[in-house]
């Protein structure tokens, strides 16, 4: 139970940024507590503030960043004023934190059991036996097989979900008072998320320990939450109860975040606008082999095992499964990234798989992808208009010509006309991912393969991205393939949804009725996974 004082009380901190840049403070006078026994969602955008105070809080602040004012009490003693090794002493035995990406927070080079035993090592158990009792333990507490074996893996040889675990299990060997969650969950599956989510809840329920969970997704805080808070600019611009802040939403802020999140709208099966068919899909297959010799046999793995499915002229068709479901090595091999073992890629009636990459050239103007990462995608040593018009100069196109399509283009997905001469790092994610449409539509394509490409934006941004591809799809009348692991989202954009598991679709149809009467047990999980599945923004907002 709670106690009387607060576990954390953030009382007016302020963190002033470096002058020039397009704000005075990272945070400013932010004021909330948080008690024992509670999970305390800290929400907003990227660039709101909300890791800064969690960063704050560990002592993690970048050297150039010192707070000007305020105080962070935990049990009563001000983080602010405490040494160095004071502050050493607290970190992991009082205080915890788990990282969104555990693959950059782990140690490449070192075992994952020898990364959770040097916590304990760190903090004065000098017994080894002992240190490998509780690093077998604490694996087998969040939940990962095999301990014994687990616990010599490098973190490379471990999943997105497995990494996370271990994580947590780092940031619990000292039983700490208080866990600090940064986005745990962003860069995970649907089905993952809700492990995680409900492994930190009931880890918090049996240590009685009070959690600060720092999301932007407010389907995550309709699942967890006891208290929100929701950050803008720095600045906390609303708080209280979490059924308060998702059902009555005071601040204009919180309100289009929760307007952001996805949901089904009943909009999407537009049957009457399709056109005819433009891709044919049968029996296609994919198969990866790996490892054998002389006397094993080589793993094989059908990546895309015996796939049909039929895509008609402004149609969009969602694709949705888990991290190794097949669902973006499907993609790869529609634009012949990838060689098949079988069956037919019909574009336009013509057969695409048994064309040579020379015969193929010429249609994959006709067939372009949108990537997950576009930061990744887009080179950092070219400017935006270099990146839009080398496409189109390549086919042919004169540069005077591509040069006007490529502004147009940026007019088309929202950006300013001073884009053209600038470079991708300049840019947030969301109009990346903006630049990146508008690469794939330089040439006309006539389908667009987008491929998780809203999966790490925020939801207020992921909001636009999509209803850009809607809008761009009305007036191009071009048919989309989206590829993601969120059902949310293709319940919102998808004329149909085709459900894949361990390379195969399972289930195909109208997102209505893979919503509302799922036929295989996949689908059900996935469904059962969704964040918030019980809670309507909708409602919220009306």
């Amino acid at each position: 139970m709670n106690s009387a004082a607060p576990l954390l009380e953030v009382a007016s901190l302020s963190i002033p940024l470096p002058p020039g840049l397009d704000r005075e403070y990272a945070v400013e006078n932010v004021t909330y507590t948080l008690n024992s026994g509670e999970i305390l969602c800290v929400v907003g955008e990227s660039g709101s503030g909300k890791s800064m105070t969690a960063n704050a809080i560990m002592g993690l602040l970048p050297s150039y960043l010192k707070p000007s004012g305020g105080r962070i009490l935990f049990r009563g003693r001000d983080l602010l004023t405490m040494s160095e090794t004071e502050l050493a002493h607290e970190r992991g035995r009082s205080v915890a934190m788990i990282f969104q990406e555990p693959l950059s927070a782990l140690n490449p080079l070192m075992k994952v059991g020898d990364q959770i035993a040097e916590v304990l090592l760190v903090h004065g158990e000098r017994d080894s036996a002992r240190r490998e009792a509780r690093v077998l333990d604490l694996l087998a507490y969040v939940g990962l097989p095999d301990p014994s074996n687990l616990r010599y893996a490098y973190p490379f040889r471990l999943s997105g979900g497995q990494r996370q675990r271990v994580m947590i299990a780092m940031a619990l060997a000292l039983e700490p008072a208080m866990l600090i969650a940064d986005e745990p969950t962003t860069a995970l599956d649907v089905t993952t998320q809700a492990q995680i989510l409900e492994l930190i809840r009931s880890i918090q329920r049996a240590k009685g320990m009070g959690v600060l969970f720092i999301t932007h997704d407010f389907g995550v805080v309709a699942d967890i939450a006891d208290k929100v808070v929701v950050m803008e600019q720095g600045v906390v611009v609303e708080q209280g109860r979490a059924g308060d802040v998702l059902n009555r939403p005071q601040h204009p802020y919180t309100r289009r975040l929760i307007a952001a999140v996805p949901h089904r709208d009943g909009q999407n099966e537009r049957a009457s606008t399709i056109g005819e068919p433009l891709l044919e899909v049968r029996n296609l297959s994919k198969v990866y082999r790996s490892g054998g010799g002389l006397f094993s046999k080589p793993r094989v793995v059908r990546a895309v095992d015996n796939v049909s499915f039929t895509l008609r002229r402004g149609e969009t068709l969602g694709v949705v499964g888990e991290s190794g479901s097949g669902k973006s090595t499907l993609g790869r091999c529609l634009l012949k990234l990838t060689d098949v073992e079988g069956g037919e890629i019909r574009f336009r009636g013509q057969d695409l798989v048994p064309l040579t990459p020379a015969a193929f050239r010429p249609m994959r103007r006709h067939l372009q992808m949108v990537f997950q990462d576009p930061f990744a995608s887009l080179n950092p040593r070219q400017t935006i208009g270099r990146i839009l018009t080398d496409g189109p100069v390549a086919n042919g196109v004169p540069l005077v010509d591509a040069e006007r399509k490529a502004r147009d283009l940026l007019g088309l997905v929202g950006l300013e006309p001073s884009a053209y001469d600038r470079y991708p790092h300049e840019f947030s994610g969301g109009q990346r991912q903006r630049v990146g449409i508008a690469r794939a539509l330089a040439l006309d394509p006539e389908l667009l393969i987008a491929d998780e490409s809203v999966s790490a934006l925020d939801v207020s941004v992921q909001a636009q991205v999509l209803e850009l591809l809607q809008e761009l799809q009305r007036k191009l009348d071009i048919a989309i393939i989206f590829i993601t692991h969120d059902l949310r989202v293709a319940a919102q954009v998808c004329d149909r949804i085709a459900v894949m598991y361990r390379g195969a679709i399972v289930e195909c149809g109208p997102p209505s009725q893979v919503f509302d009467a799922p036929r295989h047990d996949y689908t059900r999980r996935l469904i059962a996974a969704i964040p918030g599945l019980h809670w309507d923004p909708r409602a919220a907002v009306a």
